[in-house]
C-alpha cells in the first residue's frame, strides 16, 4: 500500500511536528506551505493523502482541496481548521473533502479521520453545544450565505460591521 501523504500548511511549525509524528508512522511525508508549492509537489509524486489547512495565508484551502482533486481524483483529503463550524464543515466535503478536523490535531486523529487508524471511532458528545458555540454557527451559515461579505452579514444579523468582525476575529467558543 502507497503511504504518500501531502501536508499543505502556511503554520510551518505544525506542519513540521505533524510530519515527523506521521514519518515515525512509516508515511511519506512532503510538505507545502501554499497552494503553489502543493500544486508543484503533486507534479513530482502520487499522494494518497493530503491534510489542508482551511485558510493557508491569504487562500482558501478549499480552493486548494479542489485543485488537489481535479489532478488527482482518488487521493483522500481531511480539511484541518482553527476556527471549525458547521457551514465550513459542510463547504470543506462538497469540495471533496473526506474529512474535517479542528486544529490542533495530532497524527492519530488524523489517521483517524483517514480511516486508516485501529482506534475506536470517536462518540457523539451527548452534551449540547453551549449558546455561544451556538451563536458562533449561525454567525458563519449567514457569513456563508452571504459569499462572506461582512456588511451583508452584519445586515442580515441585524449587528454593526465592526461588532461582528471583532466577534469573528475571536476564536470559536469550545463545545
Amino acid at each position: 500500500m502507497d503511504l504518500n501523504l501531502l501536508i499543505v500548511d502556511d503554520d510551518q511549525t505544525f506542519g513540521e511536528i505533524l510530519k515527523r509524528s506521521l514519518t515515525r508512522r512509516g508515511y511519506q511525508v512532503s510538505l507545502a506551505a501554499n497552494s503553489f508549492a502543493a500544486l508543484q509537489s503533486l507534479e513530482q509524486h502520487i499522494f494518497t493523502y493530503a491534510v489542508v489547512d482551511l485558510k493557508i495565508g491569504s487562500e482558501s484551502g478549499l480552493d486548494v482541496v479542489r485543485e488537489l482533486l481535479a489532478r488527482q481524483s482518488d487521493m483522500r483529503i481531511v480539511v484541518l481548521t482553527g476556527y471549525s463550524s458547521i457551514a465550513t464543515a459542510v463547504q470543506a466535503i462538497k469540495a471533496g473533502a473526506h474529512n474535517y478536523l479542528c486544529k490542533p490535531a495530532d497524527a492519530d486523529e488524523v489517521l483517524a479521520a483517514f480511516g486508516e487508524s485501529e482506534s475506536e471511532p470517536i462518540p457523539i458528545a451527548s452534551q449540547p453545544h453551549s449558546v455561544d458555540r451556538l451563536a458562533w454557527e449561525h454567525i458563519q451559515k449567514v457569513l456563508c450565505a452571504h459569499q462572506g461579505n461582512i456588511s451583508a452579514t452584519a445586515r442580515a444579523l441585524g449587528m454593526h460591521r465592526r461588532t461582528l468582525q471583532r466577534k469573528l476575529n475571536k476564536r470559536p467558543v469550545k463545545q
